[in-house]
């Protein structure tokens, strides 16, 4: 297969939907020789936060020397993204390579009934793809969950860590925050190291805590008493912790919190103070409040459930009081569209609703035009995202803002138009 023979194969899997459990993704590892058990990893699970924490942790292993793969998910603009060595994606020939490996065992599973899903096959390829590139050590994040998810196909990782938790994905999950922590604690395996996001509710902490006892784990929680000095700005936020200043190159005080969470998982893995700073000041991650333009300000997010709501709301209130918000937003049908809303939609100036492309899940835009005027008087309905971003930029001054939100699919969508249109008008 070439590159985009191989991509175009993967895509094709999606059809067979979401899937939990193990046994499908337990034999595709099998037939290829099981290359997760010769390599060590870092298990990242949560509901928010868990890129942002997965990028510090690798890039600071990979200042420390040591050659890091990074597996996350979903992409923003390249494919690629999902699977990386020192911060490089993929190459394309080698990825190419291990989907052509794969695919006829992919067909002799779903002769046997054990048909795997396009989230299985890349998480096989990425195991694939750090072993033939000699990686000392892989940060994983979770795709869904974390009992069942195929990434926990993994012996005992070095460290797991339990990034912030709170309610998405409840048809699968489970509808309450226990629920949902529970499954995330699956990948707490036997006599491991856990590290968990400092700011949990007391139920999802407790359960954390039960089963790091159970299953022989150390604990550790950053103290969120050695944070201070937080200086929130628009394309970045600082903070001193236990005595160290860290200047981070994204923005909202959450990701204070991610950064300490990185901060400690690096101290297990023994990872030397000047890398873990130059690692966790240097992390970047598409679409998580990202400057696209300054003037006028252009924001990009793909937050997309309650606390991703909620985060951009406080971005908005405490960074942008003085501007008028227009916001493009787009999301999907099966996420809790009303409570993000209700976050976001009350702060806006005007709204212009969208459909994502090419996207079964998408709310149309009508519909989600319909739930926006809940929340805010000025709202339009425009189908197309393109369309949507060319009248709101068409109606920002200089002094105004761009916001355009509610989905990774969305910020995939537009990003390099974004970024294409400003460089050729700058």
């Amino acid at each position: 297969m070439t590159y985009e023979q191989a991509l175009n194969y993967i895509h094709s899997l999606n059809k067979f939907g979401i899937n939990p459990g193990l046994e499908r993704i337990e034999a595709l590892c099998a037939a290829v020789g099981n290359p997760q058990n010769k390599l060590n990893f870092v298990h990242i699970a949560g509901t928010n936060g868990k890129g942002s924490t997965s990028t510090m942790v690798a890039r600071a292993l990979s200042y420390s020397g040591k050659k890091t793969g990074l597996f996350t998910s979903p992409f923003v603009t390249d494919f690629r993204e999902r699977i990386c060595v020192d911060g490089d994606m993929v190459d394309k020939e080698l990825f190419a390579q291990v989907v052509t490996e794969l695919e006829p065992v992919v067909t002799q599973l779903a002769q046997k009934q054990m048909q795997p899903t396009e989230f299985e096959v890349i998480t096989a390829a990425a195991f694939m793809v750090f072993e033939r590139s000699g990686c000392d050590i892989c940060v994983l994040e979770v795709g869904l969950g974390g009992r069942l998810d195929s990434t926990n196909v993994i012996p005992t990782p070095l460290v797991s860590v339990i990034a912030s938790i709170s309610l998405d994905h409840t048809a699968i999950l489970g509808d309450t925050v226990e629920q949902i922590a529970a499954e995330k604690c699956g990948i707490i395996k036997q006599k491991g190291k856990t590290v968990c996001y400092p700011v949990q509710q007391v139920s999802v902490e407790e359960i954390i805590r039960e089963t790091c006892s159970v299953k022989n784990n150390t604990f550790t929680k950053p103290d969120i008493a050695e944070v201070s000095n937080t200086v929130n700005h628009i394309d970045g936020v600082s903070f001193v912790y236990r005595g160290v200043e860290y200047n981070l190159s994204m923005s909202g005080e959450y990701q204070v919190y991610n950064a300490v969470t990185a901060l400690e998982t690096c101290l297990l893995l023994g990872i030397d103070a000047l890398s873990i700073k130059r690692g966790i000041e240097s992390a970047r991650v598409p679409a998580r409040m990202e400057v696209i333009s300054s003037s006028p300000l252009v924001l990009l997010d793909g937050g997309h459930n309650d606390d991703g709501g909620k985060a951009v709301a406080t971005s908005i209130s405490t960074l942008l009081a003085d501007k008028r918000i227009t916001a493009v937003v787009g999301m999907m049908a099966d996420k809790n569209v009303d409570a993000y809303l209700s976050c976001v939609a009350p702060l806006c100036s005007k709204i212009v609703a969208c459909s994502v492309a090419d996207n079964p899940r998408t709310m149309s835009a009508d519909e989600l035009c319909k739930l926006a005027s809940k929340y805010c008087d000025d709202c339009v309905a425009v189908e197309r995202a393109e369309d949507a971003v060319s009248l709101a930029l068409g109606e920002i001054d200089d002094y105004d803002c761009l916001l355009v939100c509610g989905s990774l699919y969305l910020a995939g969508e537009v990003r390099m138009k974004l970024i294409n249109y400003f460089s050729a008008n700058s």
